[in-house]
């Protein structure tokens, strides 16, 4: 067994990425606790693994999908050279294991995943929908450690005392020049931990307002609660993203974030409005 910075070399040929062990552990951890919060509202907790045998290859494929779609312009790699070089396994598009998975692609896909399976078994949609938001930012939180380990996810440079240094190999335009960016020396945003941090926080206050104040929500005001909290971030983040999709000149992931708040913000204020209604006409 030989340790690398990136991966475990096994047999002295089978490569275990630490980015898909990561991922693996995010995914498990966050069921566990998506099944603990539907025992407490009374739901049964099994119905979250059997959800996540459904959700959770249609969220990794979603994921990467999203991210061959529109990849970052600074990537150098546009949709047509991923499906050209689609089975290259360093940086093709089977390549999950290298990095480049979108939440985005990964929330569709396991909504649709999760959505078949409710179906299925003839399960409301909305409760499932609030645990699932609960429990998606602790997974996310822990699933940024692999962006740490690949040294993506990083911001521009910056002087403060926690900027990490990314490796030359890992750097992209205008910061490839190691002359006017030296490795030593340069410092950048670790977008990542600012994500996991903020990720951390909103599965600390929803988990509460859940397991304390659920009276005086109605169901699938914690998806909707999960989905402004975090596009809400994500949009700031995004001025600082070294890479970044970009669609006509336009921040792709800007758009959906700015779109997907107002859409669950006039969701959110609708359902209360009415449900206010409701009460006031009894």
């Amino acid at each position: 067994m030989e340790f690398r910075p990136e991966y475990i070399v096994l047999f002295d040929r089978l490569q275990i990425r630490y980015y898909g062990i990561i991922i693996v552990v995010a995914m498990l951890v966050a069921a566990y606790v998506a099944s603990r919060l539907a025992k407490r509202a009374g739901m049964d907790p099994e119905h979250v693994w059997g959800g996540l045998t459904w959700a959770i290859i249609p969220a990794i494929v979603g994921a990467r999908l999203w991210f061959i779609l529109f990849p970052p312009a600074s990537l150098g790699k546009d949709t047509a050279w991923f499906l050209t070089n689609f089975f290259d396994l360093r940086e093709g598009a089977i390549a999950i294991w290298s990095g480049g998975l979108s939440i985005f692609g990964a929330v569709l896909g396991g909504f649709l995943g999760m959505y078949i399976y409710l179906r299925r078994n003839k399960l409301p949609l909305a409760p499932w929908l609030d645990v699932a938001g609960i429990a998606l930012p602790l997974g996310q939180a822990i699933g940024r450690v692999a962006n740490f380990v690949n040294q993506e996810l990083y911001g521009v440079p910056t002087a403060l005392p926690w900027g990490i240094t990314i490796d030359s190999a890992k750097r992209v335009e205008p910061f490839t020049s190691l002359v006017d960016w030296p490795v030593r020396t340069t410092l950048f945003h670790p977008l990542f931990l600012y994500e996991a941090l903020w990720n951390i926080g909103a599965f600390l206050i929803l988990s509460y307002l859940f397991t304390r104040k659920r009276k005086d929500f109605h169901p699938g005001d914690f998806f909707l609660l999960y989905i402004i909290q975090y596009v809400f971030v994500r949009f700031l983040l995004e001025f600082i993203r070294v890479e970044v999709p970009l669609v006509g000149g336009v921040n792709i992931s800007q758009v959906v974030c700015a779109v997907a708040f107002v859409v669950a913000l006039a969701l959110l204020i609708v359902r209360r409005r009415g449900a206010a209604a409701r009460t006031a006409a009894a």
